[in-house]
């Protein structure tokens, strides 16, 4: 993955490769359910409406994961808890597979263990990226994100050649799921071990080197804590909307087959997956405000170019632009949020977890806007949402040490 390992560090750079393959297996697996959406749909005679209620029922198992997922690491491990995270999540995705056939409530059931697994087997991996990422005394998380990208990249790659090939649903993904529980807990015997791994994920309020931390809930008071957290949740929507409602609008709005829109899909997934790879470099030389801006901007462009271009080469162009422009806004804006390390813990956690009402939210408003105007017109309404990030980037700005203090 071109990253650079200290020497005598054999541990950390199995750690590493390890952490590598929980995002990126965790990724494809997202992609995989994502790249049958229309035909999930169309198998159980979903409207859009009835569609985005059923979307929200992943989001509803992560929300009920993440608040968790911190108790589960403290007692488990982020090793152990990645593996059993991912059984759920595998077994999840195996009912699925299955409860197509059967109608909507097995769906439903498979999708709520589905979110649960993966939630928490996103913020054990997260950890365990971070211990990695202390280890080794560089930044590195961005880029275990890209290698999620990468997944998901893969996940809608392989999703358009099934399609294409007339493969059903139930193959495909239980398929995946079997491939997951197999594979996830084998890989995360490479973690490090709790000393190093575990304790990031269980320190929590209370004394550190002999100074009092101070309690994580009192991130919900800062003003710009909050906003950060406005500015991911905006972002996150879009992000959202792109892998929920972007082959769909390909489908309806353009009139194209299944798997035309799946590989406009993966056109999208694959330009988020290179925003996140080279994006830091251009933080580095403009900084994170002009990035940002830029960035809103462009996905905006791009929404717009989808929902009214009308022509498929002005949809691939937008899905291209979307991807590059929703590619750093949640990543960077948890970096915003843990500018200063005394107090990174609850910032971080708060901005996300505004952030991740954009999964609770976002499908079934747009599901529901998509019954009235139709799902390409549909995702447009969204775009108000990177207006607002736009004018919200300012407060990603680093903060100095003055204000630190």
């Amino acid at each position: 993955m071109l990253d650079l390992v200290p020497p005598g560090g054999r541990a950390v750079a199995v750690a590493r490769r390890s952490a590598y393959l929980a995002f990126i297996i965790n990724g494809f697996d997202f992609a995989s359910w994502a790249s049958r959406i229309p035909q999930v749909r169309a198998e159980l005679g979903l409207s859009p409406g009835a569609l985005g209620l059923v979307l929200l029922c992943i989001a509803i198992g992560s929300a009920v994961a993440t608040p968790a997922s911190g108790v589960i690491i403290t007692r488990l491990g982020d090793r152990a808890t990645t593996a059993l995270m991912a059984l759920i999540a595998a077994a999840g995705l195996a009912v699925v597979a299955v409860g197509v056939r059967f109608g909507v409530a097995p769906v439903v059931a498979g999708l709520l263990a589905y979110g649960f697994g993966t939630g928490s087997w996103d913020v054990a991996m997260n950890v365990q990226g971070a211990a990695v990422e202390q280890a080794m005394g560089r930044v590195i998380m961005p880029r275990f994100h890209a290698g999620w990208s990468m997944g998901t990249v893969a996940g809608a790659g392989l999703g358009a050649a099934l399609i294409a090939a007339h493969v059903p649903v139930l193959p495909h993904l239980l398929a995946v799921a079997v491939a997951t529980a197999v594979v996830i807990p084998a890989a995360v015997r490479g973690y490090l071990p709790p000393a190093t791994g575990t304790a990031i994920g269980a320190a929590g309020a209370g004394h550190e080197g002999g100074e009092r931390r101070p309690h994580p809930l009192a991130a919900w008071t800062e003003r710009r804590t909050l906003l950060i957290g406005i500015f991911v949740l905006c972002v996150t929507i879009i992000e959202g909307t792109g892998n929920d409602w972007l082959s769909l609008a390909v489908i309806e709005g353009y009139r194209e087959p299944a798997a035309v829109g799946t590989v406009t899909f993966a056109v999208f997934l694959a330009a988020m997956t290179s925003g996140r790879w080279f994006g830091p470099r251009a933080i580095d030389r403009w900084g994170r405000v002009p990035v940002l801006r830029v960035s809103a901007a462009t996905a905006l462009g791009g929404l717009l170019l989808i929902a009214f271009g009308g022509a498929l080469t002005a949809a691939l162009i937008g899905a291209l632009a979307m991807g590059v422009g929703t590619a750093l806004g949640f990543p960077v804006g948890l970096s915003a949020a843990a500018d200063d390390p005394r107090y990174s813990a609850g910032r971080v956690s708060t901005a996300a977890s505004i952030g991740y009402v954009a999964f609770l939210a976002g499908p079934p408003c747009v599901g529901f806007v998509a019954d009235h105007i139709g799902v390409q017109h549909g995702i447009a309404v969204t775009g108000t949402l990177l207006i607002v990030a736009f004018a919200l980037a300012g407060i990603t700005a680093p903060l100095s040490a003055a204000r630190r203090d």
